[in-house]
């Protein structure tokens, strides 16, 4: 059996695990008793192929699809392609999903191609966050609720417009949107963390201006440095993170240079807020193609 050894690498979030090989079953529980204290864990050179990486995601629960819109990587319909070539990068704060009712409650990332510098993943602790703001300001969020879009600019082209038009055909497909709460109490731990990021555009009842402040100064505790992990990649790293209490941001600060990682999703179910009402659809369907907890 391996020797699992885990290492904190943040002062609010992240660790390294050392002394065990991801593709062990019999270190699951230690591996997610780490990733609900730590929020976000690092496994340096893993080495992990594609089957390998969904091997790993499924002990954490049934996987989604790749994607509700985007295609997936040919011949693997768990597995996103997170490629930074051709100038679309969705260089925003987001949780992954969050348009849809019940987004993934673990994100796997694994990295194929790095380039020689640049192309970190930030990973925020929206625990913290939520604990950072002064206790008037999370009454009011806790009573909040906010509706999440798919119907944004959510990958900016650098420089091939042409490109991110396509995308972006793709990416809204179908549209999404779907209100969450702003506050989030996490199934498995109780804690309270923030549930916005950049697919979160407006605040249920409020019109467009008052919910871009609220947000905005919401989400500014989301990504005070003390809450952040930078993860600086290296080919073979696999990282994965909590992605009900979390929020991720990939820089664009790389060039021409490529970038490519894969991603593997695990279902998650309906949020709930902390007065027990849970997420609810506004418009498109429920995303039973993409995730088996829809159904």
């Amino acid at each position: 059996m391996s020797s699992l050894d885990i290492r904190r690498v943040g002062g609010r979030i992240g660790a390294e695990v050392t002394g065990a090989d991801p593709r062990d079953p019999s270190i699951f529980d230690a591996v997610n008793a780490a990733l609900l204290e730590h929020k976000a864990l690092i496994f340096r050179g893993a080495d992990l192929d594609d089957e390998e990486q969904i091997a790993f995601a499924s002990r954490f629960g049934a996987l989604t699809r790749a994607h509700p819109t985007v295609p997936s990587v040919e011949g693997q319909p768990n597995i996103l392609p997170v490629d930074g070539e051709e100038g679309i990068r969705s260089n925003q704060w987001h949780t992954d999903v969050t348009f849809v009712r019940t987004p993934p409650k673990v994100s796997t990332l694994r990295a194929l191609v790095v380039p020689p510098y640049g192309g970190n993943t930030l990973i925020a602790n929206s625990a913290a966050a939520y604990r950072d703001l002064p206790a008037q300001l999370r009454e009011f969020a806790d009573r909040l609720f906010a509706v999440h879009t798919n119907d944004y600019d959510y990958a900016l082209p650098r420089v091939n417009t042409e490109k991110a038009a396509e995308y972006r055909q793709v990416f809204t497909s179908t549209r999404y949107r779907t209100a969450h709460p702003v506050v989030r109490v996490h199934p498995e731990t109780g804690e309270r963390g923030l549930f916005i990021g950049g697919f979160a555009q407006r605040i249920v009842g409020l019109n467009g201006s008052e919910s871009r402040d609220i947000l905005r100064i919401l989400q500014a505790y989301v990504t005070r440095p003390e809450n952040i992990l930078r993860v600086v990649w290296n080919p073979g790293d696999l990282v994965v993170f909590d992605n009900r209490i979390t929020q991720h941001y990939a820089p664009d600060d790389y060039g021409d240079q490529p970038r490519r990682l894969h991603r593997v999703t695990v279902a998650g179910n309906a949020p709930v807020g902390v007065d027990g009402k849970e997420s609810h659809v506004i418009e498109g369907d429920e995303a039973r193609h993409y995730t088996p907890a829809a159904a």
